[in-house]
């Protein structure tokens, strides 16, 4: 098959690309910084986002499209008719997020926050969790069935680990310089369920191209779901067989934790839910038994980033840094923070008695 990837270099992006150019597809990616050939791989330069740049790629036809990319329900309702129209299957990319909190293990027919949330103010937002839900009306409604839709949860990777709503950049980067750690007591003692990107790509790669898949939205998720703590007590046991001391982690209250910590609705509206699923339905399409278990997926993608080279943060938002270091005593060299603009931010918030 001749397959577009949008987007297709991150946690889950580069292993679907791997599997599929292993089956012998023709497959082009889109990436804002790599270019060249790999193999029956293909990198195109470009913003996915820039109009001209996608319309030459979408006046091709492809066999099937996968789409990483993430838009605003306005843009994709721009978009949507082009990208159904260039491919035989569109794969969407959601979120599991869409869901509402549910005591039972969740199917892809329950309720989602859209449909069920009354908080007016959030409903008035393009919230990730409502964003995906308003893109996934917009495939339901359409009179194409050419699509497919693939609602990943919490997924890892060797770049990404996450804590609670915390990103790798937001905890690890902290530990890693003998740092406090802030994260939230109210969400330690939620289950949540954590996926190797490479076996979300695995579910992925195994609906794309079948008639049956049509039209359809799945979970793609592991069977383990595990506490929040247990999750930082797996980071933890990491961390200390390599710092040789266990860092120092303080749990804060919801409402002190919010006081600095941006992204409410996502800690309000999920973080605080316990999150398990059924797989039934992608399991007609492949077979779960080699997922790996989450805590010892979490400890090998740690150990192999902490371990590697050259181990890369993405960008700090350094103004909270700042509040965490004034709540905690501490302080970044200056040296540390990159260009003016975020050292201003970093010491406004670390020094201001108004911050």
């Amino acid at each position: 098959m001749k397959i577009l990837v949008m987007g297709g270099t991150g946690a889950m992006g580069f292993h679907l690309v791997s599997f599929l150019a292993k089956q012998g597809n023709q497959v082009v990616v889109t990436s804002r910084t790599r270019s060249g050939r790999d193999g029956n791989v293909e990198y195109v330069t470009g913003n996915a986002r820039d109009e001209r740049f996608i319309t030459g790629l979408l006046n091709q036809h492809w066999d099937a499209i996968v789409d990483f990319m993430v838009y605003s329900t306005q843009s994709f309702q721009h978009r949507y008719r082009q990208l159904l129209n260039a491919t035989g299957h569109y794969i969407y990319l959601s979120s599991s997020r869409v869901y509402a909190n549910s005591e039972q293990p969740i199917t892809e027919n329950s309720p989602r926050l859209l449909d069920v949330i009354k908080d007016q103010a959030y409903i008035e937002t393009d919230e990730y969790a409502l964003s995906k839900a308003r893109q996934e009306n917009i495939l339901f409604e359409s009179a194409h069935k050419n699509w497919s839709i693939v609602r990943p949860y919490i997924t890892y990777s060797d770049e990404r680990l996450q804590l609670g709503v915390l990103e790798k950049e937001d905890w690890l980067y902290r530990a890693l310089r003998g740092k406090t750690i802030a994260a939230c007591r109210d969400i330690q003692s939620k289950k949540t369920t954590l996926t190797f990107g490479e076996d979300v790509a695995k579910g992925m790669a195994a609906i794309l191209g079948q008639p049956s898949a049509l039209g359809e939205a799945f979970h793609i998720t592991s069977d383990t779901s595990i506490s929040w703590s247990e999750v930082l007590d797996t980071y933890m046991t990491v961390l200390e067989a390599y710092l040789q001391h266990r860092p120092t982690v303080t749990l804060q209250d919801l409402d002190s934790f919010m006081q600095w910590r941006s992204g409410k609705y996502q800690i309000i509206y999920d973080r605080l839910y316990n999150r398990q699923f059924d797989n039934a339905k992608i399991d007609r399409y492949i077979d779960r038994s080699s997922f790996l278990d989450p805590r010892v997926g979490l400890a090998q993608c740690l150990e192999s980033f902490i371990t590697s080279k050259n181990p890369q943060f993405k960008v700090l938002n350094w103004r909270e840094e700042g509040i965490k270091d004034r709540m905690f005593g501490e302080r970044m060299p200056i040296t540390a923070i990159p260009g003016l603009k975020q050292k201003a931010k970093y010491c406004i918030s670390r020094f201001s008695p108004f911050a």
